[in-house]
C-alpha cells in the first residue's frame, strides 16, 4: 500500500488531491488487499488526510462567512481574499 505519498507534506496537497487519496485508501482497506503493516500505515495516512480536509473545509467556511451582504440583498460590499493554496 506504500504509494510513495507517505512522506508528502500535507501542506502542499490540495483539498481535492487529499480527498482522492483518502478515497483510494478507504477503498483499498475495504477490499482487504493489503498487509497488516500496510493497513496500519494507510490508516495513519488516512487519519492525517481526513484532518487536512477538515481543516481546509473549516478555512473555506470561515472565508465564506467573512463575505458581508448588504441589507438590501445586493452584491457584497467587501470580501476577504481567498488564497486557494493556503
Amino acid at each position: 500500500m506504500n504509494s510513495g505519498k507517505d512522506d508528502t507534506s500535507l501542506a502542499s496537497i490540495s483539498f481535492e488531491d487529499a480527498l482522492r487519496e483518502l478515497e483510494t485508501i478507504v477503498t483499498s482497506l475495504e477490499r482487504g488487499d493489503v498487509s497488516l503493516d500496510d493497513a496500519i500505515a494507510a490508516f495513519e495516512r488516512g487519519t492525517a488526510l481526513k484532518a487536512h480536509c477538515q481543516s481546509r473545509l473549516e478555512e473555506a467556511r470561515m472565508k465564506v462567512e467573512q463575505i458581508k451582504l448588504p441589507a438590501d440583498g445586493g452584491a457584497p460590499t467587501e470580501a476577504g481574499s481567498f488564497d486557494a493554496d493556503a
